[in-house]
């Protein structure tokens, strides 16, 4: 992991890390020296897991990296630049406005540029929320704030502990969900109308293959050129917009 640059997202040292927690600010990650268990740090620990952030147990060298202090005390957390929403909000949305649910899953993005662009692709397609898992992921970090280009006021992003999980809870809604691979049919072939989800995959490993077997359709997107993949974000637009296109 690179140094983080945003001052605002990271929090060191043991009083202000729990303070963090104690505030009700949205954490990412909590980083904690590998091996250290002493009653501070088991405090934070606690209000870690009642926020059910993702804890990481990390060698002293990655916290110096990470640190901007020099003085993090075994402890590091990364904030969300922005509160998370609810799946349930996003569903209690779609029903407000009469429309059938438009949802866009995101399964290990990594790359906060990508992140924040699938944002801004999700606000124009009038999605109605974006979802992405707590692990192997980019959070609402400032860098996705700033790329999504104040599409993160609108659209809200709701993160899972199971991607899978929270899939075969939406089947139950009345979704469809259809992921880009592609070894799939053409997505001009396919009926991606009414509830759905599009589902779209990290930039190096694509869609993981749990997540594959639980979609419903597989979408390819019709390529002309030499090389046979597209950056996750243009993926994600291209999908997207058919999706609006067939929806009317």
């Amino acid at each position: 992991m690179e140094r983080n640059t945003q001052n605002e997202n990271l929090v060191e040292g043991r009083n202000a890390v729990l303070e963090t927690f104690r505030s009700g600010r949205s954490v990412d990650r909590l980083y904690v020296l590998d091996g250290c268990q002493d009653g501070p740090v088991k405090t934070i620990m606690r209000e870690a897991r009642k926020q059910k952030t993702v804890i990481n147990y990390v060698e002293k060298s990655r916290l110096d990296h990470l640190s901007e202090t020099g003085k993090h005390q075994g402890v590091i957390a990364i904030a969300a630049a922005y509160e998370y929403s609810t799946v349930e909000q996003m569903l209690e949305n779609a029903r407000s406005r009469g429309e059938a649910p438009f949802l866009i899953l995101l399964d290990g993005i990594e790359d906060p540029h990508n992140l924040g662009a699938i944002i801004r692709t999700a606000n124009q397609a009038g999605a109605h929320g974006v979802i992405i898992p707590k692990r192997r992921a980019v959070g609402l970090t400032a860098t996705v704030a700033k790329a999504s280009a104040g599409a993160l006021n609108y659209t809200p992003v709701a993160r899972v502990t199971n991607l899978v999980s929270t899939m075969e809870s939406l089947k139950k809604e009345g979704l469809w969900f259809v992921c880009a691979d592609m070894g799939g049919t053409s997505m001009y072939d396919l009926d991606l109308k009414g509830s759905i989800g599009l589902v779209i995959g990290s930039e190096g490993e694509g869609v993981s293959r749990l997540v594959r077997e639980t979609c419903d359709f597989i979408a390819a997107i019709p390529m002309k050129g030499e090389i046979d993949s597209l950056n996750a974000s243009v993926a994600a637009g291209i999908l997207a917009y058919e999706i609006v296109r067939q929806r009317g």
